[in-house]
């Protein structure tokens, strides 16, 4: 769903206005990212935890005629399905992220563990191989000859990997040390998770009008400095006021990266390939969510573990410190990403040696039946 839902929203608007229909769709994914820590964790807390999937049922079942009536229709490439690079791909990555969240419990010479990661790496590059020659590939590799879609699909799986990594530890920091309720617990991320709400909609106004590499790279290295502090800043009685200008930090610079990601992801690409475009890049920001939290978890149980809350604070410190660095890492690569301006010249060079090879052949079948 997610990766279609931005093909949609691509085609229905014009190219001059979609930094800012891209900062909309940014705020309302912070509406929902927002509300789900807190409704999921009233649900928990008051109710069962079952019912966090029930609740999806109605939302889903009222869904489905609107988007049948109100959403236009759109059409891919017609290309068949890639079963082999499918297969290859879903088998690598489920090796690599099997052998990522055993290894802290297993032991990292595991027979398990090292089979899966030896054998998932080896998967994983047979689906590069393959895409490379494969007539269909489910994921051109052509496409990462860009330097725009290349930076952008590394800055999104860095950012979701430091990311996510940290949400999944702080969330259990502030119930399991703090002593917040989950619902509790919610509230007090919304600095954080709250944040695209308001900033969003900006952000995508600003691509818009300066580009989006500059938007981006700001809401990297604020999100970076955002887990820095907090790495700094727990403690076992650490205060909610100290807490709050990295949840703040934090919360704009993801608010920043959302919308205008977006776009220099449809833009990167031809229209024609939007659609493989934005389930890539998708599909990237899903494994760097699951690599962040099976890395992560990973340093925090190397270095601490849930014994006291001091072992807690121990491992947590260098796994945010880790996070931190991975999204500062995100921001440096989309200082590769071309500018706008360049970015028109590449696009204006490659037209004119389309339109010179195009003359050319043209003037060849001329000659050719002028020779008849």
């Amino acid at each position: 769903m997610m990766p279609l839902t931005l093909t949609l929203l691509t085609a229905a608007v014009p190219a001059a206005k979609r930094g800012m229909a891209y900062g909309i769709w940014g705020a309302v994914n912070g509406v929902a990212v927002a509300s789900g820590p807190l409704i999921g964790g009233s649900l928990t807390e008051h109710i069962s935890w079952h019912w966090i999937f029930w609740l999806n049922v109605p939302l889903g079942l009222a869904l489905i005629p609107l988007a049948r009536l109100r959403l236009s229709e759109s059409h891919g490439t017609g290309a068949p399905l890639d079963f082999p690079g499918t297969l290859l791909a879903s088998s690598g990555l489920f090796g690599i992220v099997y052998g990522l969240v055993r290894g802290p419990a297993d032991g990292w010479t595991s027979s398990f563990v090292l089979t899966g990661l030896f054998a998932g790496s080896a998967l994983f590059a047979g689906f590069v191989i393959y895409s490379v020659n494969a007539k269909n590939p489910m994921l051109p590799m052509r496409l990462f000859r860009s330097r725009a879609f290349s930076g952008i699909n590394a800055a999104s799986l860095l950012m979701f990997l430091g990311m996510f990594g940290s949400i999944f530890l702080l969330s259990q920091y502030m119930q399991g040390v703090l002593g917040y309720s989950p619902t509790e617990a919610g509230l007090r991320m919304l600095p954080w998770t709250g944040m695209p709400m308001i900033v969003a909609p900006i952000a995508g106004i600003l691509s818009d009008r300066i580009g989006g590499r500059p938007v981006v790279a700001a809401g990297l290295f604020l999100q970076a400095a955002g887990l820095g502090f907090m790495s700094y800043v727990v403690t076992t009685d650490v205060s909610y006021a100290a807490q709050l200008p990295g949840l703040i930090l934090s919360g704009i610079g993801m608010a920043l990266f959302f919308a205008p990601a977006s776009n220099l992801v449809m833009s990167s690409v031809r229209p024609q390939e939007q659609g493989i475009a934005s389930g890539a890049n998708n599909a990237l920001r899903e494994v760097g969510g699951a690599l962040g939290i099976a890395v992560m978890a990973s340093i925090f149980s190397s270095q601490g573990g849930y014994q006291t809350a001091q072992t807690f604070v121990d491992g947590l410190k260098p796994a945010l410190v880790t996070g931190a660095a991975v999204v500062a890492l995100a921001g440096v690569a989309t200082l590769f990403i071309p500018t706008r301006r360049r970015a028109a010249q590449l696009a204006a060079v490659a037209s004119s040696e389309s339109d010179e090879s195009a003359g050319s052949a043209d003037s060849d079948s001329v000659l050719e039946s002028a020779g008849r």
